[in-house]
């Protein structure tokens, strides 16, 4: 589940050719505050996948809701059995 997420934000992630030291950035739509550089298009699709990884172990931690991706869902119980 958690592979297919971040898959589906990479197919949906938006790149754009910057002017700086890392000429890729890459977002995702509809994950707030989700975005990386890169010095080629692969390391920043890299590095996109790493922050959407952090980006779901700080929502999970904060009991914050992680939007679906299309089709794709994260849900984790209210509460974990003992």
């Amino acid at each position: 589940m958690l592979l297919n997420y971040i898959q589906t934000a990479l197919d949906q992630a938006h790149y754009e050719i910057i002017h700086d030291d890392e000429s890729y950035y890459g977002e995702v739509p509809g994950l707030e505050g989700v975005w990386a550089t890169g010095k080629t298009l692969e390391k920043c699709r890299t590095n996109l996948a790493g922050a959407v990884e952090d980006w779901i172990f700080f929502s999970i931690a904060r009991g914050l809701q992680i939007p679906a991706l299309g089709d794709v869902v994260i849900q984790f119980p209210e509460k974990m059995p003992a």
